[in-house]
C-alpha cells in the first residue's frame, strides 16, 4: 500500500516538474537564457546605437532566432529591442552551434529535474519507513 502511495506521490511530483518546465518564461529571463548562447557560438552583438537602428531594431520579431538567404547563405539574427537594445548576427556555422548548445542546455535541464525527481523520490521512500510502525503493531 505504501509503495503504491509512493508511485502516486512520484507520478505527482513528475507532472509537477513538467507543469513548471512548460511554463511561459518572461521575455527578459528569455533573453537571458538566450543571448550568452548566442555570443558563445559566434554571433556578434551590435548595439542599436543610434534612433534609426533601434527604429528598426523595434520592428523586428522579439527574442527570436530569424534567417534569411541571400547568393545561397543564410544570415541568422536574433532582436532584441528592450534589454540589450541589440541584435545578433550570424552564419550558418554559428547558427549550428547555437543549436548545438541549445541541445546541451536542454540535455542539462533535463538530466537537473531528473536527479531532483529522483532525490525527492528516495526522500520519500525514506520518510515512509521511518513512518512504518513496523512489525511489533502486529
Amino acid at each position: 500500500m505504501k509503495r503504491l502511495l509512493s508511485r502516486w506521490i512520484f507520478a505527482g511530483l513528475c507532472l509537477a516538474v513538467a507543469a513548471c518546465s512548460a511554463m511561459q518564461e518572461t521575455p527578459a529571463q528569455r533573453a537571458q537564457r538566450i543571448e550568452p548562447m548566442l555570443s558563445a557560438a559566434g554571433f556578434e552583438m551590435k548595439p542599436a546605437d543610434t534612433p534609426d537602428k533601434l527604429t528598426h531594431l523595434q520592428s523586428m520579431t522579439p527574442l527570436r532566432v530569424r534567417y534569411a538567404a541571400k547568393d545561397g547563405k543564410f544570415a541568422y539574427w536574433f532582436a532584441d529591442p528592450d534589454y540589450c537594445r541589440c541584435i545578433f548576427t550570424g552564419d550558418s556555422a554559428a547558427y549550428q552551434r547555437y543549436q548545438s548548445l541549445k541541445l546541451q542546455n536542454q540535455m542539462e535541464q533535463r538530466a537537473n529535474e531528473t536527479a531532483m525527481m529522483n532525490e525527492e523520490a528516495a526522500e520519500q521512500e525514506q520518510l515512509d519507513w521511518v513512518a512504518w510502525p513496523g512489525p511489533f503493531f502486529y
